[in-house]
């Protein structure tokens, strides 16, 4: 903090705090030097220099915990420049007159205020401190003649009597210019209208709707004490919050519903702090939900450091999708899953703007309205998170993530994925968005193929506004019991200027119209300068297949050139469907994206192949017949097994506990006991007869089978 202190012969005192410093200037024998002396000696000087040196106070002896520089100005050492100079370091302005000097009364108005509103910018003014010296020397008080001055200046924050000698006020002083910077008025009231701000409004209007957590206009008794223990560490007592209530009951009639606080309520009691000066309590709220000295949001808290290695994504963690749930309930009043056009206005009214245009309705899931689902409104988080990582952390701090949540910052909801060269040297990925990019001449059916993966045909595409469409589209799909997360993009047909993003991506997905004769050149050319050395898996997509198939104008046909290249075959695809297009592509893209490193399979249904004769043989009903058997032998054979111990031991435990009976017992044991040891020998053996075929029969099957699969590799291997 730094504070500046000026004098003339008038006994004028300024003294300006600057994070931490404190700087005097004046006439000599006016008392500026006293003050500084008195504070630090907490005694009254008898010998008082021109100008004292400069001090420092630490900031574990201020009631603010803020380190306070003093620097005194002599105007008989120094000059009017380097006065100037420092009055425009300064945060806060101290302007100090004796209260037995009228003459210094007026000096305030016609010389010291002008000349530091001309020093300052106006946008920026330092508010400023009247402190009345030596009142030690009068019995009245000159706060008559102060107010009209204070209500003239807004940059005035409040005004002090003190006196050097005595020691009056003089620790006060001191506290009221550290407030004045930590907790400046200004921009927070108004006192000619003798209201809010209407930038304070609006920021205690946000910080009420997220800590609504139920989003019904009123804080609930649970809100409130989550609001309470956010900002100042501690829950409100019963009694305590009663009596809150009660202070707004008697000056509002709407201030109070439902035993609740409402927004009308919550503002009037800001507005009663400021006006009795607490207003440092509506500085700690403003702070703590990451408000400046200028009401903006900081840059600190909107933007908190993230560090992302190359090669690495970043995703929406377990703990951000439930706050991300427990939002959309909020608002979501009419609980139909979906998010209609008011209620994601409402869900946007703690951004200072829009973030969503009406190209999100199609890029992700909507229903037969048009409303973002619940699916389709994860989605457009996931895609945020993914495409530009900051963007949502700003989002979640509009949102009050990190508050809500408890956590430090909104850094703690995002995950960064591990390298993806790691994930191919592991063959395994933890990650849960994959991106897939979608090349392809002009009308090939790209734009088709995004919107067919949001279950939209051709009829429902055709209503979508051109300016209205997107070139991304996500969605989710399910691999092996697991859902992921894929994000689909159009990258723009220009084959010469294929930027890194386009080529960036974890599968690509080549498109062609078959009805266009020169719509695959353009794929096979992409595909040969960008992908055919890369490790990223591609799929060729035969678009429009409902349309006759055209030669394409090329030295190979698709077929041929994916054979050639390793490539899976063309995938017809169409969306000209009556119900919603069919998704297996998608899963196959995210499977693909998934395991880049497994060897490739055929993915077509021709029946004619080795690969589908060899699965038609596995699938087949004799192979499937054995199996249930082989199974059903095991079983029953471990069943007999067991029952044959379980006899074995129960003939052992008896006769050893005749044996330490009488002979005669013992005798008896064995006649009662020897009918059971043949009998069940008996049934194992017949059991054994009928199951020793069975057992033989399903060994020779699986042989074959194996050996099937073997020839099947090998024919595979050679194709």
């Amino acid at each position: 903090m730094r504070c500046l202190l000026c004098f003339d012969r008038f006994c004028l005192l300024l003294f300006a705090v600057v994070a931490g410093y404190w700087r005097s200037a004046g006439g000599a024998k006016v008392g500026k030097t006293s003050l500084i002396m008195s504070l630090v000696s907490e005694e009254f000087p008898d010998d008082v220099p021109l100008r004292a040196e400069e001090i420092t106070i630490p900031a574990d002896v201020t009631p603010e915990r803020v380190p306070t520089h003093i620097v005194d100005y002599s105007e008989a050492e120094q000059s009017d420049e380097q006065l100037y100079q420092e009055i425009s370091k300064a945060n806060v302005i101290c302007i100090v007159y004796s209260v037995n000097n009228k003459k210094s009364i007026e000096k305030v108005t016609s010389h010291w205020i002008p000349l530091i509103n001309d020093r300052t910018d106006k946008d920026s003014r330092v508010p400023l401190i009247l402190v009345g010296n030596k009142s030690d020397l009068v019995e009245h008080s000159s706060m008559e003649t102060i107010l009209p001055i204070m209500n003239q200046y807004s940059d005035i924050e409040t005004c002090v009597e003190c006196s050097a000698k005595n020691l009056k006020n003089i620790s006060e002083l001191f506290y009221y210019a550290q407030k004045a910077v930590l907790h400046p008025t200004g921009p927070l009231y108004c006192p000619e209208e003798k209201e809010m701000k209407p930038s304070c409004i609006k920021s205690l209007t946000r910080i009420f709707k997220v800590s609504d957590l139920d989003n019904d206009g009123i804080l609930n008794d649970k809100e409130l004490n989550f609001f309470q223990r956010t900002c100042f560490n501690m829950p409100l007592a019963p009694q305590a919050l009663e009596d809150v209530k009660n202070v707004v009951r008697k000056n509002m009639t709407d201030g109070v519903e439902d035993n609740g606080l409402t927004l009308k309520g919550f503002l009037f009691l800001h507005t009663l702090f400021i006006q009795r000066g607490r207003h440092e309590t509506t500085w700690t709220v403003l702070r703590r939900f990451g408000y400046d000295d200028d009401l903006e949001l900081h840059q600190e808290y909107l933007f908190p450091l993230l560090k992302i290695p190359a090669d690495c994504t970043t995703e929406l963690n377990h703990n951000a999708y439930l706050f991300l749930q427990s939002v959309f309930d909020k608002h979501d009043k009419d609980r139909d899953c979906a998010l209609s056009p008011d209620e994601v206005k409402d869900l946007f009214k703690v951004f200072p703007y829009m973030p969503w245009g009406p190209d999100v309705n199609n890029t992700v899931c909507t229903n037969d309205q048009g409303w973002i689902t619940y699916q389709g409104y994860l989605s457009q988080w996931t895609l945020t998170t993914y495409l530009d990582v900051q963007r949502c952390l700003e989002y979640l701090g509009y949102l009050g993530y990190s508050i809500i949540c408890e956590q430090e910052s909104q850094a703690a909801a995002i995950t960064v994925t591990r390298n993806k060269r790691i994930d191919l040297q592991k063959k395994q990925t933890q990650r849960s968005v994959f991106r897939c990019n979608i090349l392809g001449a002009r009308g090939s059916g790209k734009t088709s193929f995004l919107q067919a993966f949001l279950g939209r045909n051709l009829l429902k595409q055709r209503k979508i506004r051109e300016d209205h469409k997107s070139f991304y589209s996500i969605n989710t799909t399910y691999v092996y019991g697991q859902e992921k997360y894929l994000l689909l993009h159009e990258v723009m047909p220009d084959f010469d200027f294929l930027s890194e993003e386009d080529l960036a991506c974890d599968v690509v997905c080549l498109v062609y119209d078959v009805n266009n004769p020169r719509s695959f050149e353009y794929c096979a050319k992409v595909y040969k300068q960008y992908f055919m050395d890369s490790k990223t898996p591609c799929m060729m997509i035969a678009s429009k297949s409902d349309l006759h198939e055209a030669r394409q104008h090329y030295s190979l046909t698709p077929l041929d050139f994916c054979r050639k290249n390793k490539l899976h075959p063309p995938q017809p695809w169409t969306c000209n469907t009556v119900d919603a297009p069919n998704k297996d592509l998608y899963t196959k893209l995210t499977t693909m994206a998934m395991y880049p490193h497994a060897k490739l399979r055929c993915m077509c249904t021709c029946n004619r192949c080795t690969f589908c004769i060899c699965q038609n043989i596995l699938r087949s009903q004799l192979l499937t017949n054995i199996k249930a058997k082989f199974y059903s032998v095991v079983l029953n054979r471990l069943h007999d097994v067991g029952a044959y111990l379980l006899v074995d031991e129960e003939c052992s435990l008896i006769q050893q506990v005749h044996t330490i009976s009488n002979v005669e017992e013992s005798i008896y044991m064995e006649s009662s006991v020897q009918p059971y040891g043949p009998q069940a020998r008996h049934m194992a053996q017949a059991d054994l007869k009928s199951s020793t075929f069975w057992l033989r029969a399903s060994v020779g099957a699986t042989v074959f089978a194996v050996l099937g699969f073997a020839m099947y590799r090998a024919i595979l291997k050679q194709r």
